[in-house]
């Protein structure tokens, strides 16, 4: 689980320069914010998946 929120603020560091570039006028970045930030929201649906996963299983457990 804490690999994937590692993942999430590496993304989000990487995107960051791409978001000051297309607040620039650079177009292209604004792709590449984009992109980054559908894998940003399947890395964040995994990461819910297993909270929810965990807490029910901890559920069951007591």
């Amino acid at each position: 689980m804490s690999q994937i929120f590692e993942t999430i603020k590496q993304k989000v560091a990487e995107a960051q320069a791409d978001v000051t570039k297309f607040s620039q006028g650079n177009n292209a970045a604004g792709s590449r914010v984009r992109k980054a930030m559908q894998e940003l929201k399947q890395l964040a649906q995994a990461l819910r998946q297993e909270v929810l996963e965990a807490k029910n299983a901890s559920k069951d457990g007591k």
